[in-house]
């Protein structure tokens, strides 16, 4: 079978499936909602980083962008569904191809909007604290914010193949990006910067310090999420549907 209409089979399974819209919805609303709230706090802190500010609704709105990954990629476990799957599309690199676009493409489409979204309601609550932000920094978060969630859910859609449970994945991940990065990460050094959610959200920041700079640090989570997806394909051709 070409790759063309096994595509169009799994994008039909992503717009029929109630969660993974609710997940793609709360992904905007949340993400852009935090935006707002941030747009409206204080902005007397020394440290004040107008651009990271405006799109501090990431940090939340990951998580829905991490579900929506492993939700994609879990559903196949249940009810033999995989078995069927790979039936239709015996060659298993094709299937998880389709699989891993027909969740990128929707994934960057509602990461774009959100960024946007996120950016204009941040900015109606900064006023002039935002006057200094330049075309070139906006149009570099916006397009980050959008790769990186894009990537959020890909590495989240890889590590499910790999443990084959959703909850298993949300078990792993969302600790992680509340308890690991932000509580034991800050004390770690330059450690950190290399952690696939720090790294990435590095293309949110006006200014930055350390070894990593914008695009860079997006690079690096791109490496954490094909390590991800090349442990997924091994996993899936190596094991029993």
């Amino acid at each position: 079978m070409q790759f063309a209409p096994v595509l169009r089979s799994e994008w039909l399974k992503i717009r029929t499936m109630r969660p993974l819209l609710g997940a793609l919805l709360a992904l905007f609303a949340a993400t852009t909602a935090f935006s707002a709230l941030a747009g409206v706090s204080d902005t007397s802190d020394p440290g004040f980083d107008p651009l990271f500010t405006s799109f501090s609704g990431v940090l939340p709105g990951q998580i829905a962008a991490i579900s929506f990954g492993a939700v994609a990629v879990s559903s196949e476990f249940h009810n033999g569904a995989l078995r069927v799957s790979l039936a239709a599309v015996p060659r298993r690199g094709r299937w998880f191809a389709a699989k891993m676009t027909s969740i990128a493409l929707p994934a960057l489409a509602v990461g774009l909007a959100t960024a946007v979204a996120s950016l204009l309601a941040a900015r109606a609550g900064l006023g002039s604290e935002a006057d200094g932000l330049t075309a070139g920094e906006q149009v570099r978060a916006v397009a980050g914010c959008a790769v990186y969630l894009t990537l959020t859910a890909l590495f989240a859609a890889g590590l499910t193949t790999v443990l084959r449970s959703g909850v298993a994945t949300l078990s792993v991940l969302v600790p992680f990006i509340l308890v690991v990065s932000f509580v034991i990460g800050d004390g770690a050094g330059t450690v950190v910067e290399f952690l696939p959610d720090r790294a990435g959200q590095l293309v949110l920041q006006q200014t930055h310090e350390g070894i990593l700079g914008p695009w860079s640090g997006l690079a690096v989570t791109a490496l954490w999420t094909t390590a991800a997806l090349l442990a997924g394909v091994w996993s899936l051709r190596r094991r029993d549907a």
